[in-house]
């Protein structure tokens, strides 16, 4: 679903990423995790094709983010950490705002598409809320919603759980194992919560100073001879989490 082939960029001449690699299957949830300012959303923004990079290539199924960006951007829904929703829209609106911009259905059809999206994140009975009635968590479900209302291969997401508590974190986390299995869904998640990423990662992409330094299974980040791996999963005691 997601090819990276070389990718590299700077900004104001400081390598933020450089010259990752990595390759995403149908139906895959890669977690990005990494040290502060290692390039994680940097790097989601080029997936997303909301920054172009100095060198390299990524390819969407199978279309280049950049020579083919419409085509690419029909691919995928991307959720951002803040939910980033119109505060003077409802839920609905909300939800209802890519449908009417980017959907190839029917006008006819796209009421039901958003009930359909905003009854699979359970925010059902919410539609006329506004942004400012919502919880943490509930802004967070309905940016997913207007991602999933597209009905994209993948979907992106930036840090979805924080700010939320623990509770409302394993809700998010249930949601993006739940669209996976559900409509078979390819997810990319940045994220540095460690428990979280156990719960949902297939696999695990580790970028420290921009340089990719570890790829594959949570066990095996466990295992990682990496400082700032180790580092990390010592101060979210992943292992306890994985006893439990």
């Amino acid at each position: 679903m997601v090819s990276i082939k070389n990718l590299s960029h700077a900004f104001d001449g400081r390598p933020v990423l450089s010259n990752i690699s990595l390759d995403v299957a149908d139906g895959e949830i890669v977690a990005v995790m990494g040290s502060s300012g290692g390039g994680k959303t940097t790097l989601l923004r080029c997936i997303a094709g909301l920054l172009t990079p100095d060198s390299g290539e990524v390819e969407v199924g199978g279309f280049d983010v950049h020579t083919q960006s419409e085509e690419a951007r029909h691919c995928m829904g991307m959720v951002f950490q803040s939910a980033a929703l119109f505060d003077f829209m409802d839920v609905e609106s909300n939800v209802m705002f890519g449908v009417q911009r980017w959907s190839k259905q029917p006008r006819s059809e796209h009421k039901a598409v958003v009930a359909e999206a905003i009854g699979t994140v359970g925010l059902q009975g919410s539609e006329k809320l506004m942004p400012s009635e919502l919880s943490g968590g509930m802004r967070k479900r309905v940016g997913i919603a207007r991602a999933l209302a597209l009905h994209p291969k993948l979907m992106l997401y930036d840090e979805p759980t924080t700010g939320l508590d623990p509770v409302t974190t394993y809700t998010i986390d249930k949601l993006i194992s739940d669209v996976r299995h559900k409509f078979g869904t390819t997810s990319i998640v940045v994220s540095h919560d460690v428990s979280s990423v156990f719960r949902v990662a297939d696999r695990i992409a580790f970028l420290d100073g921009g340089v990719l330094t570890f790829t594959g299974d949570p066990e095996h980040f466990l295992e990682a001879r990496v400082d700032s791996i180790r580092e990390l999963v010592h101060k979210a005691q992943a292992t306890d989490f994985l006893r439990e």
